[in-house]
């Protein structure tokens, strides 16, 4: 049973968000619970993202993590606009956070995620048992164009009950920005799921990155 007190706050990490319209809508729904809708759009949204230091978090550490799954349909954050999100993937290299998210109803597991800028290229890995199963790539700017904050909100399933949470984020977002591609690379991983159509479509207004992005994890979360 994790020991941390809630919330935690995470400053200052190297993030890439992203999202995109599966390849296959119907195998990307089914893993969602049954009470819960995809999007409209059947959107799938991912966050890779790496905390360098101990002194960057409340409490958590260091870590790096690579969490996925489906916008959702009928739930939206609380500016009313963005759609809430639920965990299908949530790979951490912290044994403490994944004690802390899996208690929450976060399908925690081991993983290690890298995001890594050389010049205006970005690549982000996110590894399994040592091996690559997700490579996003994007071209990046220097300049921060704009400051992003609000909340996102994520569900969760606990003992056959649904909890949302949400989420206080302060984003600096570089500009220029594009999201060039993200590359599902382990066809035997459960995660091949929610893989991008192709041709890749981005959904436009949800992918970016920030080299300082910060953040909070709930402590109260609501049973929906």
């Amino acid at each position: 049973m994790s020991t941390l007190a809630a919330p935690q706050l995470v400053i200052n990490s190297r993030m890439i968000y992203s999202s995109w319209i599966p390849a296959d809508p119907k195998a990307a729904a089914a893993l969602l619970p049954k009470r819960l809708a995809p999007a409209a759009n059947q959107a799938i949204y991912m966050n890779q993202y790496v905390v360098d230091a101990d002194e960057q978090t409340s409490g958590f550490g260091a870590y790096s993590l690579t969490y996925l799954g489906l916008d959702l349909a009928d739930l939206t954050a609380p500016d009313g606009v963005t759609p809430g999100r639920f965990f299908t993937h949530y790979f951490n290299s912290s044994t403490v956070m994944r004690e802390y998210a899996a208690e929450r109803g976060v399908p925690a597991s081991p993983g290690m995620t890298t995001v890594e800028v050389h010049g205006p290229q970005l690549e982000a890995t996110t590894y399994v048992e040592g091996v690559a199963i997700i490579r996003t790539r994007a071209r990046v700017g220097l300049q921060i164009g704009a400051v992003a904050r609000g909340h996102l909100t994520y569900v969760t399933q606990l003992g056959g009950k649904l909890f949302a949470g949400n989420y206080a984020y302060i984003g600096e977002l570089v500009d220029p920005f594009e999201l060039q591609a993200v590359e599902f690379l382990a066809k035997d991983h459960p995660v091949w799921a929610i893989r991008p159509a192709q041709p890749f479509q981005p959904v436009t207004g949800s992918c970016w990155f920030a080299p300082r992005d910060s953040f909070v994890y709930p402590g109260g979360e609501r049973e929906i």
